[in-house]
């Protein structure tokens, strides 16, 4: 008996535990179309009869994702719809800036086919000369920079063998003087010795 009470009293709060778990799991579950389904097929039940299964929906909540698939589908069509009219008008668009674009294109070739001299220091020149005194001035730089670099690298070897020649001086002006120097440290010395024999 006693425990028929619990069973009942279980039984009661049941639908209410379940109720408010389903509450809280309605927040925090998906609103995409995925998780409509997702959502029906969690509170779908089913039974067996004649050994097959089946499967029973709520015939709201079919509706109610039947309603949000057309709304998606609507939302979906009207961007399409305008999706194509921006692509027409882009194409419209396009087509326009080509044309332009070709116009453009031809009158360049044609000015630049008019034009066929270049100002030159204020001189109209014809292309040809012009290129002509461009390379021109091009190869006299360069020769100019060959010749700098030869006089610069000739004036570096004579600048080096300059330096080696004094390094030279420098060391037989010392040993000169080394040697000059034990000269007259050694007249000193014979000086010294024949003052010293010439006191005795």
């Amino acid at each position: 008996m006693r425990r028929l009470r619990y069973l009942f009293a279980l039984a009661l709060l049941t639908p209410l535990l379940t109720l408010s778990a389903q509450q809280s799991n309605q927040d925090e579950e998906d609103p995409s179309l995925v998780g409509q389904f997702q959502r029906l097929e969690k509170k779908s039940g089913n039974y067996r009869a004649n050994g097959i299964r089946y499967e029973v929906i709520r015939l709201v909540d079919l509706n109610r994702i039947k309603e949000n698939i057309f709304d998606s589908i609507n939302t979906a069509n009207k961007s399409i719809k305008d999706l194509s009219a921006t692509i027409s008008n882009n194409k419209s668009e396009i087509e326009d800036l080509n044309t332009r674009l070709q116009e453009t294109s031809n009158s360049l070739k044609t000015v630049t086919s008019e034009k066929d001299s270049m100002s030159f220091f204020g001189a109209q020149v014809s292309k040809g000369t012009y290129k002509l005194i461009l390379w021109g001035i091009i190869v006299g730089l360069l020769l100019f920079l060959l010749l700098f670099i030869y006089r610069f690298r000739n004036s570096n070897v004579l600048t080096s063998q300059a330096k080696e020649a004094l390094a030279d001086l420098e060391k037989e002006f010392e040993e000169h003087r080394r040697r000059a120097l034990e000269r007259e440290q050694k007249i000193s010395r014979q000086l010294q010795d024949e003052l010293n024999k010439n006191k005795k």
